[in-house]
């Protein structure tokens, strides 16, 4: 016969369910990085599985085609800005010719066109420039968002470009990182009334058997529809993941705390018996060693505790086990009193002559 005693401790309403991790901000969080421009791949700067920061170098395109361009779009600008400049010395004396009435005004306005005519070729010429500028930096392929390298597509020597669907490389953001689950409708409005509170929602990732906490995160966002088909609503929580242990298209078991229910009446799981009329338990009487059946409400329930929301106070004792064989009123036998022996038996076993 067990006995336990119900006290009061915090009770917290949690929801578990499998999850799928997946890399956070989906549009963004998977990368396969492409040259912006076509040429043969110099260098590889980076090895497979490496973890490689935003901006940082991966590949080098032979730049030597492209810094030839930009020595010609520069030279364009130079010499268009050369003959603008002159056209704009000859405006200024045709203008002063012109307050002498030395030269007629239609040579003057011809001439002011011809400058504004070269100042609009000396900003194409700018703009030239400038995009063979941006086509020499993108023969320094960097990395687009901050992640771990996937397995390399291509080699040095290598003619690349733009238009390669698999790139040189993909790269996969590891940390913070995401686990999709879904969350049963029912239970839907009381998530939805926290996060209307602002609370922050902790949640735990576990491995496949529930021993092992991998990750710690919080709950970050809940859909806005319910799938017909499975009566859920799918929800994500994000995770820092700062010691890399959750890996995109994982599957794990996820713990969300809802809320906590602080200084609840709780009692062992298994003083907690069913019957046709309800819930209830059986309350020892410590005094003469009797058990009352007692309807009790039940309320959150943990793997081992279970909250008793009316019909039992802190103290009381209750029976864990055995309880299949007791009735309202039954008499019963502690362990204690069973192996506790009698005065009788005291005195018998007393060695003779020794003190009564």
């Amino acid at each position: 016969m067990g006995v336990a005693t119900a006290e009061k401790a915090d009770s917290p309403v949690v929801l578990d369910a499998l999850g799928t991790v997946t890399a956070a901000a989906t549009a963004t969080a998977t990368a396969t990085v492409r040259p912006h421009v076509s040429g043969v791949l110099q260098k590889i700067l980076f090895s497979e599985g490496q973890l490689v920061r935003a901006g940082q170098v991966l590949a080098t395109i032979d730049p030597r085609a492209f810094e030839m361009a930009l020595l010609q779009a520069s030279g364009n600008r130079q010499r268009n800005e050369a003959q603008r400049d002159s056209a704009k010395v000859t405006l200024a004396r045709f203008r002063t010719l012109l307050t002498q009435d030395s030269i007629a005004r239609q040579e003057v306005d011809t001439q002011a066109a011809l400058v504004k005519q070269l100042e609009g070729t000396v900003m194409t010429d700018r703009a030239a420039e400038g995009v063979a500028k941006l086509n020499l930096s993108y023969t320094q392929v960097t990395a687009p968002i901050g992640g771990r390298v996937g397995l390399r597509v291509v080699d040095m020597g290598n003619l690349v470009g733009s238009g390669e669907a698999n790139g040189i490389a993909v790269i996969t953001q590891l940390s913070p990182i995401d686990v999709e689950f879904a969350v049963p409708q029912d239970q839907v409005p009381a998530l939805q009334a926290r996060v209307s509170e602002g609370a922050t929602l902790p949640a735990v990732a576990f491995d496949r058997t529930r021993t092992s906490s991998l990750a710690t995160g919080k709950f970050a966002a809940l859909d806005n529809q319910v799938d017909v088909q499975t009566g859920t609503v799918r929800a994500k929580a994000r995770f820092a993941d700062a010691n890399q242990a959750l890996f995109p298209s994982q599957f794990v078991n996820l713990r969300l705390e809802i809320r906590n229910i602080k200084e609840a009446v709780v009692v062992p799981v298994t003083a907690l018996r069913h019957g046709s009329t309800g819930d209830f338990v059986y309350v020892l009487d410590a005094a003469d060693k009797t058990v009352a059946l007692r309807p009790v409400t039940r309320g959150q329930a943990t793997v081992d505790k279970v909250q008793v929301v009316t019909g039992l106070q802190v103290g009381e004792q209750v029976i864990t086990e055995g309880a299949d064989r007791l009735k309202d009123g039954a008499k019963v036998t502690l362990p204690a009193d069973a192996t506790a022996p009698s005065a009788g038996e005291r005195r018998r076993r007393q060695p003779e002559g020794a003190a009564q």
